[in-house]
């Protein structure tokens, strides 16, 4: 067999491994299936962390990488579900805890604070998964188990990508006192590896004591939105987007700022959305894969704004980003009414004077990245459109009654713009006239008069231009 060769030296199994890589036993199916299982847990759980912390995570940065990080989780997890139900396996049994240890381990991470939280998802989860999956390739035969290893090669690549973004926020935002106090909670996570025989499950099991200590209290979901100091004024509502996109006689230039204001303003979606997902158990798998990936979306339509603010010449920290939409549907509203009002929202944004209306305002503007943004803004949409119809409209037996509860819903929501001007929250200042002559100074033209002058607010028209008969 030394002498055994392919036609003209071609590359031999379609180039999927050498001989010996294909010719030796590697992992049975029995074997294979559990190692599989092990990561799609871990990637599970990766997801419910990443998710849940959203909401309550004060640093711009770490909403929009976590919104990342669970979406490229909730893909993973997909697809090593897909690859386990190939291989003989009903029933799937992928709602199992592939060992106890591993189930503190994850429950540990949950429950900790944001330095902790970091260390714990980007030196040790991710680590051990990508560990798991490396030991995967090494160990199967590269023939037989290509389906998973093409699976676990895609995933490593996007493993890397956010241990990268994990070294690097460790760096920024954990100093070494706090990394000596974790050192304990640390230990108790490398003993729960351990103790599972690494994530992987191939290594000898060790025998070690697991007290939880984060964990010894049940996680408790946080639905507040938290901000970071750069969100000055988050209780701001002084700035109608809408009632001055929608008017006639503003030109289409500084619409550009209004529309990546409510880009910017996208923030308060992944807050809203994190909390239906966590705080909605026993769908399909289907629905938090879907939920995701628009969940993602909208933290890109934020990062959108904040990238045309500054190619604008405009400190958008001078835009005053609310979270008021996002606090008031977490603190007020079900699970299922707050979809019920994205679902509302987003059958809004179909028509003509909805997202097309953004992209034509867009492209009369004269900037190409206006007119991109909202070029995959409305695509976006559309696709969010449908995943409302896949896992909302499926409630409701008339669409109809599924759009009117919509309405209901939102219009059963205070927003305490009286109220949180009294108590001293914010004075609702109409901050336009300062971000619009930094644009134009930025542009090199005079501003227009009629436009500096802008001043209408949200006491009393929401943001889908109905009226409000009072204002909470």
């Amino acid at each position: 067999m030394k002498l055994y060769e392919s036609y003209r030296g071609l590359p031999m199994f379609a180039g999927v491994g050498s001989f010996d890589e294909v010719s030796r036993p590697g992992l049975s199916v029995e074997h294979c299936v559990g190692r599989l299982k092990r990561c799609h847990y871990a990637f599970k759980r990766l997801h419910q962390i990443f998710t849940a912390r959203i909401t309550a995570e004060p640093i711009y940065e770490l909403k929009m990488a976590f919104s990342l990080h669970a979406h490229l989780c909730a893909e993973h997890a997909t697809a090593l579900r897909t690859r386990v139900g190939e291989m003989r396996e009903p029933p799937l049994g992928l709602d199992a805890i592939p060992h106890p240890a591993l189930g503190i381990f994850f429950d540990e991470i949950l429950a900790t604070t944001t330095g902790e939280l970091l260390l714990g998802l980007y030196e040790k989860a991710l680590p051990a998964l990508k560990l798991g999956l490396e030991r995967h390739l090494a160990d199967t035969n590269k023939l037989v188990d290509h389906p998973s290893v093409r699976l676990g090669r895609f995933a490593l690549l996007e493993i890397d990508d956010m241990l990268k973004y994990g070294e690097a926020a460790i760096a920024k935002l954990v100093d070494k006192e706090a990394r000596v106090r974790a050192e304990p909670w640390l230990s108790l996570l490398d003993d729960c590896l351990a103790t599972a025989g690494s994530l992987h499950g191939a290594n000898p099991p060790a025998k070690k004591d697991l007290p939880r200590q984060y964990s010894a209290k049940p996680y408790s979901y946080d639905p507040v939105p938290k901000r970071d100091g750069r969100f000055s004024d988050p209780y701001n509502m002084g700035v109608n987007a809408e009632v001055f996109l929608y008017d006639e006689k503003f030109p289409a230039k500084p619409k550009t700022l209004m529309m990546f204001y409510k880009r910017l303003r996208e923030i308060d979606v992944p807050e809203m959305m994190a909390s239906i997902i966590t705080q909605t158990p026993g769908k399909p798998w289907a629905y938090y894969r879907d939920m995701s990936r628009q969940l993602w979306d909208e933290a890109r339509h934020a990062m959108m704004g904040e990238v045309g603010f500054v190619k604008a010449g405009v400190d958008w920290r001078k835009v005053m980003v609310n979270f008021t939409w996002s606090l008031a549907l977490n603190t007020q509203l079900k699970p299922i009414e707050r979809h019920a009002v994205l679902y509302f929202i987003e059958q809004g944004l179909m028509p003509k004077n909805g997202k097309r209306f953004e992209w034509e305002v867009a492209q009369k503007s004269g900037d190409p990245l206006s007119a991109l943004f909202q070029d995959y803004d409305w695509a976006d949409e559309v696709l969010h459109a449908r995943v409302g119809r896949d896992w909302y409209l499926k409630e409701f037996t008339d669409p109809k009654e599924a759009v009117r509860y919509g309405d209901e819903c939102w219009s059963k929501v205070l927003m305490g713009w009286c109220q949180w001007r009294d108590e001293g929250l914010t004075q609702h200042r109409n901050w336009w006239p300062d971000v619009y002559l930094e644009a134009c100074q930025s542009w090199g033209v005079a501003p227009d008069p009629k436009v500096l002058a802008y001043n209408t607010s949200y006491e009393t028209v929401r943001a889908d231009l109905k009226e409000l008969t009072g204002s909470a």
